[in-house]
């Protein structure tokens, strides 16, 4: 039987200094052979044929008798550690909506490209009841270098922030927190949404979202939503972005009471699942869309390409999410905080789902 090879001295030295390349524990240049010699108490030889294997590899460059060896540029990223990222998803029953579906998909092949792996948890935050210590608890089970938070709660997002775990929120009430972030700024398109609807004589218009969007208090589209209604007059209550029971039962609840006295004349229903709900529910009451309610979708479903006369909705570039979420995880790889909060803007697109206010 052959016995089993062991790494020379300057091997192991080589493995050391290669660790410290891949940490970032130097810039621009190493220091001279004489002190690395002395700090890591071997002999100058040893760091001489370290240091030559380390050139071997492209990681350092001589730069002149005498003179200390330079760091190539692409050092660290050629060295950085390739990072488990686990995502945790908001609702793992319907994966919140095909578009969501198909961003965290890209995201997991675009890590997987860069050398990361990936995975989904099991568990999603609607699983646990969006309990935060069944979720960190859940959340401590699985092994991961880093997380990506998909739709989280403002107290959810708060308890990421204090771990020492690096986390991404991708969309999520992070806004002010030392966490990175990127989504869509929906705010603008919000405010376009309306400024359009009361353009069209609109006055009752009601938004439905989770209540992790409404508490503690209304989010960043939320609260324009309800500005753009008080600048154009409209006085604003819980019956413009109302509290509901998340459960099919509770959303069917909540549009009987809608429509039972001063019906909205405009409904902007967040999530695509919801707002095909919404339509089967105005159909079996004979409630015509756009003659009689005005819909809107805060989401830009694939499905909605195959309506003929289109849906309102608001569109971004989710390739920009995807690429934003793989940037932060090489950085993370590199020892490099990325707390960067990096939204990309959405834009109101009008579409046959919304009309004039019906004066039948």
């Amino acid at each position: 039987m052959n016995p089993v090879p062991r790494p020379s001295l300057p091997e192991l030295t080589a493995a050391h200094l290669r660790e410290g390349l891949r940490l970032g524990r130097w810039s621009g240049t190493l220091p001279g052979a004489t002190r690395l010699a002395k700090d890591l108490d071997v002999a100058p030889a040893t760091i001489r044929a370290a240091l030559g294997l380390l050139e071997a590899e492209g990681l350092i460059t001589g730069r002149g008798l005498g003179r200390s060896r330079g760091i190539v540029t692409s050092t660290a990223r050629a060295l950085a550690a390739p990072l488990r990222v686990a995502i945790l998803r908001h609702d793992s029953r319907s994966t919140d909506t095909p578009q969501t579906a198909a961003v965290l998909t890209e995201i997991i092949h675009s890590l997987e490209a860069t050398g990361h792996s990936a995975l989904l948890t099991g568990k999603a935050q609607i699983d646990l009841r969006h309990d935060v210590r069944r979720i960190a608890k859940e959340m401590k089970k699985i092994p991961a270098d880093a997380w990506v938070i998909e739709a989280g709660s403002r107290e959810l997002l708060e308890w990421c922030a204090a771990q020492p775990v690096p986390c991404l929120a991708l969309y999520g009430r992070a806004g002010g927190l030392t966490l990175a972030r990127t989504g869509a700024d929906k705010a603008p398109a919000y405010r376009s949404a309306v400024r359009h609807l009361i353009e069209l004589g609109h006055r009752r218009i009601v938004l439905i979202v989770r209540a992790t969007r409404r508490e503690p208090i209304p989010g960043a589209p939320e609260r324009a939503f309800l500005e753009e209604l008080t600048t154009h007059g409209v006085a604003t209550s819980e019956y413009n972005l109302p509290k509901w029971e998340e459960t099919p039962a509770g959303f069917y609840k909540l549009l009987e009471s809608l429509f039972l006295h001063s019906p909205p004349t405009a409904l902007i229903v967040d999530e695509a699942a919801r707002y095909i709900a919404t339509m089967e529910f105005l159909a079996r009451r004979g409630i015509k869309v756009p003659e009689q309610v005005s819909l809107v979708s805060p989401d830009d479903d694939p499905a909605f390409a195959w309506c003929h006369q289109g849906i309102a909705h608001m569109h971004w570039d989710t390739t920009h999410l995807v690429s934003r979420v793989v940037r932060w995880a090489n950085a993370v790889s590199k020892g490099k905080p990325d707390y960067k909060a990096i939204n990309f803007p959405a834009e109101f697109v009008p579409g046959g789902s919304i009309g004039p206010v019906w004066r039948g």
